[in-house]
């Protein structure tokens, strides 16, 4: 993990990107070296796969960030691992944001407005989350891949926000307001319903259209 660590800072260097068989090339004979990366992550180390980053390919990694200095012993015995998140954990915290993207609102496969090719799939992070009273504390969200990555399609600027948010009714400044607060978008029973029809099948959908249509 020492080495592996080190090669990342030295060799790829954070935001630079790297494959399996240069993993591997550059530790013959070393077992399981993948996983010794991937343990890094419990130390605070950032690698994004495919999966985290949808601009990567199926065989290409991103060091997107370097954590605890596992090199240093007394650093990395003050540094305990973070457990591991288990399925049970994830699909709560995917039942409690709505099957939605905390930062941007777009529910799991929902196209994107701005790139109606790419759909959007949900990932749950840790992320330190800013309370009202200004002490932040770690909790997990759930986030799509693009936002999770940091990438953004464009920058707007502050005085086209200022212009959209003067635009709002009271009732959704002030919900617009909660959400800069603490850093992330909350959900209304619309967004719900959204994000739940699209969990259901394609083929099934029209069906619940007309049933709806049928009940107004």
């Amino acid at each position: 993990m020492v080495r592996g660590a080190l090669w990342l800072l030295q060799v790829v260097g954070e935001g630079g990107t790297f494959t399996k068989n240069e993993l591997r090339k550059a530790f013959p004979g070393v077992s399981q070296v993948d996983r010794r990366i991937r343990d890094l992550r419990d130390y605070g180390w950032v690698v994004h796969s495919s999966a985290e980053d949808a601009s990567l390919l199926a065989e290409d990694q991103r060091f997107v960030k370097a954590g605890v200095a596992v090199w240093d012993p007394r650093e990395r015995r003050q540094a305990s691992p973070r457990k591991a998140m288990s399925s049970k954990e994830r699909q709560a915290v995917l039942i409690r944001d709505g099957y939605m993207c905390t930062l941007c609102g777009i529910a799991g496969a929902e196209p994107y407005p701005d790139d109606a090719v790419m759909t959007a799939v949900l990932a749950v992070s840790r992320r330190s989350i800013r309370g009202a009273d200004g002490s932040e504390t770690e909790m997990l969200v759930t986030e799509c891949v693009r936002c999770r990555s940091g990438r953004e399609s464009s920058t707007v600027d502050e005085r086209e926000v200022l212009m959209a948010a003067r635009e709002l009714n009271p009732g959704d400044r002030r919900r617009l307001i909660r959400w800069m607060g603490r850093g992330r978008r909350g959900s209304t029973e619309l967004d719900r319903a959204w994000a739940a029809y699209l969990r259901t099948p394609k083929d099934r959908r029209h069906h619940i259209a007309d049933q709806l249509r049928q009940e107004q």
